[in-house]
């Protein structure tokens, strides 16, 4: 009679006792790692290659805006030095053959509202709203022509205005430059928020903005109404008087490019 086998009697497939070996039960043989990890797996690193892909080529159009921001700046810079340097060739040339020189008329005005509401006619109250000068201490670029100079005489005792140059242009879009993004006033931290509202009009950095306003270019009115009307402080020193004309030593009315010293108190 045999006696039972146990585990020790069998070593490596053989058995101690009858020396047959050891039969293995036939069937598929499973994974060391369940399927369901290696999909999960196949799945993370696919993902994984994708991310990466997608910020390699993030971080290349980033460098490729970058450069072309430089190039357009660099241009813009250029542009604007051979425009003063034009300038003051003709002048010296009028006043070598001992002519006077007169520059082209302005084409870019800066309006700034100093009245409030009490006791407008409706007629300037309404241009004051198409030119959104809502509030006091408000101020808006506009386009001048033939229109918009009869609208600013209409509206004349409620607003000073001039010519402002490419410095006061800058430090406005800079320091108090606001855009209106689904009508929302967002402050302008970066050339990203420019890009957002007017790349459609090949318009994709703060340069390109000041550019296309101080130029008055054909994106004058998209660059104009995607800036949010300036809120500018009561100038330093107050105002002189209200009720009078710039030219009787007053505020109101047109001064010229001696808007320019009013920005510098103001901004």
């Amino acid at each position: 009679m045999h006696r039972q086998r146990s585990r020790a009697d069998v070593v490596s497939g053989h058995c101690r006792i009858c020396g047959n070996k050891e039969v293995k039960p036939e069937g598929k043989v499973l994974p060391a790692v369940p399927e369901a990890v290696l999909k999960r797996r196949k799945r993370r690193e696919a993902a994984k290659a994708a991310r990466l892909q997608t910020s390699i080529k993030k971080k290349t159009q980033y460098h490729e805006k970058r450069e072309e921001i430089f190039k357009r700046a660099e241009q813009y810079s250029k542009e604007y030095r051979i425009k003063e340097r034009e300038e003051i060739r003709n002048i010296r040339m009028a006043k070598k053959f001992g002519n006077y020189y007169i520059p082209s008329e302005a084409r870019l005005a800066f309006v700034i509202r100093i009245r409030g509401v009490n006791q407008i006619a409706p007629k300037p109250r309404k241009i004051l709203k198409l030119f959104r000068l809502k509030q006091i201490n408000n101020g808006v670029f506009i386009k001048l022509n033939k229109a918009t100079t009869n609208m600013l005489r209409i509206i004349e005792p409620y607003v000073t205005w001039g010519y402002p140059n490419l410095k006061s242009v800058k430090e406005l879009v800079y320091k108090r430059g606001f855009a209106k993004i689904n009508k929302q006033r967002i402050p302008i931290t970066s050339n990203g928020i420019i890009a957002k509202g007017l790349s459609n009009k090949n318009i994709i950095c703060t340069e390109d903005l000041i550019h296309e306003i101080f130029t008055v270019g054909d994106k004058f009115k998209y660059a104009s109404n995607f800036l949010w009307p300036f809120k500018l402080n009561t100038p330093t020193g107050g105002w002189r008087k209200k009720t009078n004309n710039y030219v009787e030593g007053g505020d109101f009315g047109n001064r010229e490019e001696k808007i320019n010293e009013l920005l510098r108190r103001m901004v």
